[in-house]
């Protein structure tokens, strides 16, 4: 039997479908004795030709806004649950998917919400979480909104 915690990795991203995730592997991680790390991915805006410009924002700021989201998202979850279970942040700059797939290599699940920020309305899965469920080498819970 192994001695080392369970580690939990849980994409945030500020959605009603992340925090439910939140919320469910943080409570994962209080029963079975694991740590949580809470990741938040961010990258740069994409302007499109034909689209109004939107004010620029520099990477210093698309990076602190990221962590204040993720700090705010984990604080208000951990303070509603009362838990004891470690919970690590992680802000990293790149795709979602990416940035998930690569922090849960080792990790003994992967938490994602069904749903984030963008997609499709009625769509059930998310293209975060369902790449993440084809592609991650551990095991995938998918939360809904309402599960968490």
């Amino acid at each position: 039997m192994s001695e080392r915690e369970p580690r939990v990795v849980v994409g945030v991203d500020g959605s009603p479908g992340s925090r439910a995730a939140l919320r469910w592997a943080v409570r994962y991680a209080e029963q079975c004795g694991g740590e949580v790390t809470a990741l938040m991915a961010w990258s740069a805006p994409v302007f499109v030709e034909a689209m109004p410009m939107p004010p620029i924002v520099s990477d210093d700021e698309s990076r602190a806004r990221a962590e204040w989201e993720l700090r705010k998202a984990v604080d208000e979850t951990t303070a509603l649950l009362a838990t004891s279970a470690r919970v690590r942040r992680e802000v990293v700059r790149g795709h979602a998917a990416r940035a998930l797939l690569d922090r849960a290599r080792g990790a003994d699940l992967l938490v994602v919400g069904s749903r984030g920020h963008g997609g499709f309305v009625g769509v059930l899965l998310g293209s975060v979480s369902m790449h993440c469920v084809s592609h991650a080498h551990c095991p995938v819970v998918v939360v809904r909104p309402d599960d968490g």
